[in-house]
């Protein structure tokens, strides 16, 4: 498909009412694809159809064959998994048991009227069986739980203990993986991460980088052996004694001993390769449809994998060719804390920051939601070219995006008369602003989504999606041998 473009719903005058509006008043809702090169964001407090809106642009996005990959921090995003091909209540059954609890039925009672429910939501767009199992039949899912088997386990450190062959493609941004890594390393051990201010980082990486460039991969045991007998004399211009002294260097050792002996740690390096490459790129025809999920992980191990995981994505956009296209698109669910103000930084900051202002040079789109619209960098989100707006929770809430659309060309309208018009919102109502289109600011109605949205999914629930539509989490030969073949994106 050359041009595609995102059936997001309907859409009708900003200056019109929401309340009790029926799909049939305003004309389709679509968004080209490209659109999204210069990023999106969504705003809207709980209830006010966020999630859905998100799950929308999502299967647009896999159905005009974008491999996604995305970030889920609430265990929203895994309903994704649960795109039945068809209308059959016994689909449901599984998955409607707590509202079957909560309301003293069955859930077969449940699931035949949520799948009445579905049939004639999704018809109402125009949307039947065919489009679901041609939608079904495209896209190729797959979840990855860091730390926990009910996905896919990630090798958080494998930039730095698997070799991959980008050292020999791309040694530019394969040191910047392997520095990311370093750094979560430090950051684990309580340590100084930087990778220009620590003398530790510079000296792992001295170590680590020196192994890959012979063809050899730097386990964390290789750098403990590194440490005890240094295979160099001197880092920069200094004598390595000079540099760091014998008596920090073992207690370095130490500390990354004690760490590569804990159980909860080995979790996290085994399992799939962090080669974003190879999760972009299409297997038989299918759309990659990428599913992190770190809904498991306490804040603080969450903002240190993602930190990872987003360096990384940023090192392989810097790999791919120009284009003016969207060749791929990064989803964020969620983006609060990450994301934060100055002076607040995150291990996630960085690459998102850089993301949203390079990304679009390469033809990857940034997607990134949230429901608390007052702890978000606005600097970086004004990079965003697509808007929408849902109902929020404050005052407050509503006048910070307001502040941040003020840079926008937001056509005929004061920030006091949208601020008016996004209070008004009905749920599942947007104020969209896209500066790509020649109509300015209008209300979105999102479609139903083709996915069953049946709520924040558990690891339990996860494992048995993935058992249920086929997703063992198999790897090719090159990932279970630890040898990584590096493939951009076409």
């Amino acid at each position: 498909m050359a041009n595609p473009s995102f059936y997001l719903g309907s859409w009708r005058a900003a200056n019109t009412s929401t309340t009790n509006a029926s799909t049939t008043n305003g004309g389709l809702a679509r968004l080209p694809a490209h659109h999204l090169v210069t990023h999106g964001a969504i705003f809207g407090m709980t209830g006010s159809g966020k999630t859905g809106l998100l799950t929308v642009m999502v299967e647009e996005a896999l159905s005009a064959g974008v491999p996604t990959l995305m970030i889920d921090i609430k265990g929203d995003l895994p309903n994704l998994l649960l795109n039945f091909p068809r209308f059959d209540a016994s689909d449901l059954a599984p998955w409607v048991e707590s509202v079957a609890l909560s309301e003293e039925k069955t859930a077969e009672q449940i699931a035949m009227e949520q799948n009445e429910v579905r049939r004639n939501s999704l018809a109402a767009w125009n949307i039947g069986e065919p489009e679901l199992r041609a939608y079904h039949e495209k896209t190729d899912f797959r979840v990855i739980t860091p730390g926990s088997s009910s996905g896919e386990l990630l090798h958080v450190l494998s930039s730095l203990e698997r070799r991959s062959d980008r050292w020999d493609i791309d040694p530019e941004s394969a040191r910047d993986a392997l520095s990311a890594a370093v750094s979560l390393v430090l950051r684990l051990l309580g340590r100084d991460p930087d990778h220009a201010k620590s003398r530790e980082h510079v000296l792992l990486s001295v170590f680590a980088e020196a192994r890959p460039c012979r063809g050899e991969s730097a386990s964390l045991a290789v750098l403990l052996e590194d440490l005890a007998k240094p295979p160099i004399e001197k880092v920069g211009a200094l004598n390595i004694d000079a540099f760091l002294p014998k008596s920090e260097r073992k207690a370095l050792a130490a500390a990354l001993n004690t760490l590569l002996a804990s159980p909860t740690f080995a979790s996290w390096r085994e399992g799939a390769t962090l080669d974003i490459g190879a999760w972009m790129t299409p297997q038989n025809g299918r759309t990659p449809a990428v599913i992190l999920s770190v809904a498991h992980l306490d804040d603080e191990e969450r903002a240190l994998v993602l930190g990872v995981v987003l360096e990384e994505v940023l090192a392989w956009v810097r790999s791919l060719p120009g284009s003016s296209r969207l060749r791929a698109l990064l989803v964020f669910d969620e983006v609060y804390g990450f994301l934060p103000p100055h002076p607040a930084n995150p291990p996630t900051k960085r690459p998102i920051v850089a993301l949203m202002k390079q990304a679009r040079a390469f033809g990857v789109g940034v997607l990134v939601a949230t429901q608390n619209p007052m702890d978000i960098d606005y600097r970086a989100l004004g990079n965003a070219g697509v808007w929408c707006i849902g109902r929020l929770q404050t005052d407050a809430d509503c006048a910070r995006v307001l502040d941040g659309l003020s840079s926008m060309d937001i056509k005929g309208f004061s920030t006091a008369t949208l601020g008016k018009v996004i209070k008004n919102l009905a749920p599942r109502w947007f104020v969209m602003r896209d500066v790509h289109a020649r109509v300015g600011t209008i209300l979105l109605q999102p479609r139903w989504a083709m996915s069953y949205l049946c709520g924040p999914m558990t690891r339990n629930e996860i494992r048995r999606a993935r058992e249920m539509f086929g997703d063992d989490g198999a790897q090719d030969d090159a990932q279970k041998s630890g040898v990584v073949q590096h493939r951009d994106t076409a």
